[in-house]
């Protein structure tokens, strides 16, 4: 018999239309602001004379190394096959974001704390998109009829 297969209502495809919508909007946001922390960061402790592109390169680099792992760590599960590098790549990358943001933050337990925001919820978003990634599981399965011979009761 075969296995039964999941379809979604529309309530949930509704759902996960707007989970990605606000995986978007808030990937991008936190993107910006931490490709923004990594150019002045860099800016600031580059030798004098570095010219301010190599800051924007700096942050492309460094920001969009953990998108990409986390891309490939994607296609590897969907192939079922080890995550392998990848996850420490995303691992420090995202250290190195947040180092990025915590260095231009103002001193004081506020300013570290909203100049890491980004980093962090970068951080959530892939713990999010990770524990929902794996497969629903039919919630109903139709009864199966089961025919049974006509016997005689034993004697």
């Amino acid at each position: 018999m075969p296995e039964p297969t999941y379809r979604p209502t529309r309530a949930q495809r509704a759902e996960s239309v707007v989970l990605v919508a606000i995986l978007l909007v808030v990937g991008l946001a936190a993107g910006a602001a931490s490709f923004t922390h990594v150019h002045h960061w860099t800016r600031t402790n580059s030798p004098a004379g570095t010219p301010d592109w190599f800051g924007w390169a700096n942050a492309c680099i460094s920001e969009l190394v953990p998108v990409a792992a986390l891309l490939d760590i994607r296609r590897r599960r969907r192939a079922d096959r080890p995550a392998g590098y990848p996850p420490s790549l995303l691992i420090a990358a995202a250290c190195l974001s947040l180092a990025a943001q915590l260095a231009v933050a103002k001193p004081g337990l506020s300013g570290a704390v909203l100049s890491a925001v980004p980093a962090l919820a970068f951080m959530a978003l892939v713990k999010l998109v990770f524990a929902s990634s794996a497969a629903p599981v039919a919630d109903t399965v139709e009864p199966v009829a089961q025919v049974v011979a006509d016997e005689a009761p034993p004697t």
